[in-house]
């Protein structure tokens, strides 16, 4: 008894000397230059979740606040990159949900759960920014 063909059985060999992503091969300033031009396409898309432009909007007017509230280098740091890790964390979720859809559109638990683990992590970068940004506002108004 033979069993049906896997998908693998499908497939010819891969010549190991022809790798599948050309970055791969890339080296020194030439990866740098393509790794750049995928960060900068990655922003882009980005730009289209409506979350990450909200995000960014708030980072115009934050990031800049962050030198007036901050009393030294640490302060303005550690408020300035709240903000951005709130952003760096958007633009994760957003690259697990783009690949749990690219997977397929039915309903799974292992994919509800990776969507919504992802969404708990961006509330929590929230909270966390949230909660620098109001320490440093008390301190700033009230024990100054």
């Amino acid at each position: 008894m033979s069993l049906p063909p896997t998908s693998n059985d499908a497939m010819p060999p891969r010549d190991p000397s022809h790798p599948v992503n050309p970055q791969k091969t890339r080296t020194g300033l030439s990866r740098i230059w393509h790794a750049t031009g995928y960060s900068i396409e990655g922003l882009r898309a980005g730009w289209h979740e409506t979350a990450f432009r909200q995000e960014a909007v708030a980072a115009m007017v934050l990031v800049p606040a962050s030198f007036w509230l901050g009393r030294n280098w640490a302060e303005t740091a550690l408020l300035a990159g709240s903000v951005l890790l709130v952003m760096i964390v958007e633009l994760l979720n957003t690259g697990i949900e783009t690949a749990i859809d690219r997977i397929g559109p039915e309903w799974h638990d292992l994919s509800k759960r990776a969507k919504d683990m992802g969404s708990a992590a961006v509330l929590l970068s929230l909270l966390l920014s949230a909660g620098i940004w109001l320490a440093a506002l008390y301190v700033k108004v009230f024990a100054s």
